[in-house]
């Protein structure tokens, strides 16, 4: 189905103009864009097609309630969940960029932060400073919660790309040293799991997904 031309789409501000809920509804209708935003990673669906960063935030978000108990210290599980939720909104502007690209890596927090200007700006006063707040502390990786928030981002893909034959890994040719760096903000946030994670690697190593 063709989506309706610009004048005939819904608008809450046609219906409750310049009002609170005005501006939450449309916040919530421009995140839907957030479903449209693909990622590297493969999902486990046999067509291995790529992950949207939707699916991915609700996927860290779970795994946030499931795997608190291997933060290094109690967190405020509601505040990472948060977190997870919201922090990769910036790519609707930004785009995702990947990893293991270090081109695009030169100006993503520019660009991200251009990105978190605009769309948490389109929240009433108090929610905009509380959203904004939030994607901040993750991105500072100062708290125990964006510490741990920060491990989940991190374990998710590569949990993946176990499940996909190696996934994003071989289809961009990256090295188990690429993986170590970038899984090493587990080692930080999430201690417990550094084990689990250099035997993912070395396994996906034995088995021809990562070059040995």
């Amino acid at each position: 189905m063709s989506p309706l031309p610009l004048e005939e789409r819904y608008s809450a501000a046609r219906i409750h103009p310049m009002t609170r809920l005005s501006q939450q509804l449309n916040f919530i209708l421009e995140i839907d864009k957030l479903k449209t935003i693909l990622r590297q990673t493969l999902i486990t669906s046999p067509d291995c097609r790529q992950e949207n960063d939707a699916e991915h935030s609700w996927h860290i978000a779970l795994m946030a309630s499931l795997l608190a108990e291997y933060a290094p210290s109690p967190v405020d599980v509601l505040r990472v969940t948060r977190m997870l939720l919201i922090h990769d909104l910036v790519e609707i502007d930004a785009g995702d960029t990947f990893a293991y690209d270090a081109a695009a890596n030169s100006d993503k927090q520019e660009r991200e932060r251009l990105a978190a200007d605009r769309l948490f700006g389109l929240l009433p006063a108090d929610q905009a400073t509380e959203f904004r707040a939030l994607w901040d502390e993750f991105e500072a990786f100062m708290t125990p919660e964006s510490r741990f928030a920060n491990a989940l981002d991190r374990l998710q893909p590569l949990l993946l790309n176990t499940r996909t034959g190696g996934g994003s890994w071989r289809n961009h040719h990256v090295t188990p040293a690429q993986v170590l760096a970038r899984m090493d903000l587990v080692r930080i946030g999430a201690p417990e799991l550094w084990s689990t994670v250099v035997a993912i690697v070395d396994d996906a190593c034995a088995r021809g997904w990562l070059p040995s």
